[in-house]
This record gives C-alpha cells, structure tokens and sequence, in this order.
C-alpha cells in the first residue's frame, strides 16, 4: 500500500469515527446540546484536528442526513420486483420505508424526529436525489390509482401523505418504546399499513392537501425546521 492510500484511509476512517460519534451524541443528547468541543471529546481528538474534516455541527448532520437518505433510497429502489402488482409495490415500499426505521433508528431520528437540526433545504443540490425519490413514490401510488386498486379521487400526494403518517406513527411508537413489554410494534405497523391502504381503497373522504409537488425545496421542508450556527 502506498503513502498516499493509507493516508486516505486513514482519513476516511478518522472520518468515519466523526460520524458515529456525531450520531450518538446527537441522538443521546438533542442536536442543540451536543458541540464540536464534545464530539472531539468522545474521539480523543481536538476541536481543530475536526475542522479539518467538516466545517462544523451543521455540516457533519448533513453529512449523516445524506448517509441516511441514500441508505433508505437504495432500500426503497431495491424492496419490489418487477412483476408486482402495483398495490403490492406500494405495500412493499411502505414496509420497507418501516424497516428502515427498525435497522437504522439513529439515522431516522436525526431525519425525522428532531426538530432541532438544521433544514435540508439549506443544501438542497446535495439533497437532490431526495426529490426524485418523492417523486417515485407518487408516481408509484398513481399506477395503484390508474390501475383502479385505489379510489380514483385521490391525489396521488395526499395519498402518499396519508401512508406515510400511517407507518411513520408505528414507527415512532417503536422508536420511543411507547409500546407494553409483549407488544409487537412489527405487527402494529403491518395493521396500521393494512388498515391505510383498505380505506384508501374504500374511497373514503379524504381532507389533507399536499401543498408541494416535490420539484422544489419547499418538499424537503419537513426534514428539520430551524436554523444554527456550526458550533
């Protein structure tokens, strides 16, 4: 192995132990609590040694909200074969979106749970691929629609709204262990999801409106709401 080689692993594993050190402070704590002083902390490294690496807080959540999303894109884009029906490709896209949350419950807390980290939308070009995967998922519950395996009335948005809250909701409970000792959150998700799906088949009366078409940063919104400095 050349000089070069091993100084860049060596880097990328420096790097690397940044994240996780990150990740775990950030959840354990709340983003707002957690400094570069800490994290360089919980590595033995200086506050200085970590500038060299990212620019600051803001910067290592982003790079954890990429990992995370490009985690759960390539799960999403690989759960559902070719052949599957279009409500089952729905079905499997939700579950999987569920899955998610269960193998990578860090990475999901830092994207959907607190509110205090900073906005996606602030680097929304490095979030790019987050749009098309919005996108994708419409387009998917739009077959469903076209197929007539959903209500013709709905909006393929609001429909993807709705099954998102659904399993998003299941998952929080997990994720917080709101549940009793011998309850299944596996099983709450699956019903919770099952029972979605069966009233947006029905065609019952649905309220919410989607306000965003996912062709702009406002879609990405939702993934964290404040602004921070890089302490």
């Amino acid at each position: 192995m050349g000089i070069k080689e091993r100084q860049d692993r060596e880097r990328q594993a420096v790097r690397r132990a940044i994240l996780n050190a990150a990740r775990e402070l950030f959840v354990a704590e709340g983003y707002r609590n957690v400094s570069i002083r800490k994290i360089a902390e919980k590595i033995e490294y200086s506050p200085a040694a970590l500038y060299s690496y990212f620019a600051g807080k803001d910067d290592i959540f982003f790079a954890l909200a990429e990992e995370g999303f490009l985690l759960m894109a390539r799960g999403l884009r690989d759960c559902c074969e070719p052949g599957d029906e279009p409500i089952e490709a729905v079905r499997k896209l939700l579950w999987c979106y569920y899955t998610f949350s269960r193998t990578y419950p860090e990475h999901y807390d830092l994207m959907f749970v607190d509110r205090s980290v900073p906005t996606i939308t602030r680097d929304w070009d490095r979030f790019a691929f987050v749009n098309e995967l919005m996108l994708e998922l419409v387009d998917s519950i739009r077959r469903c629609v076209q197929a007539g395996q959903l209500d013709a009335r709905l909006d393929p948005a609001a429909a993807l709204h709705i099954l998102w809250a659904s399993v998003h909701g299941a998952a929080m409970m997990a994720l917080a262990n709101r549940l009793a000792p011998n309850e299944d959150p596996d099983a709450l998700a699956r019903d919770t999801l099952e029972a979605t799906l069966n009233g947006l088949r029905a065609g019952i009366e649905t309220t919410f409106v989607a306000r965003c078409d996912f062709t702009t940063p406002a879609a990405g919104s939702s993934v964290g709401e404040h602004e921070h400095d890089a302490s």
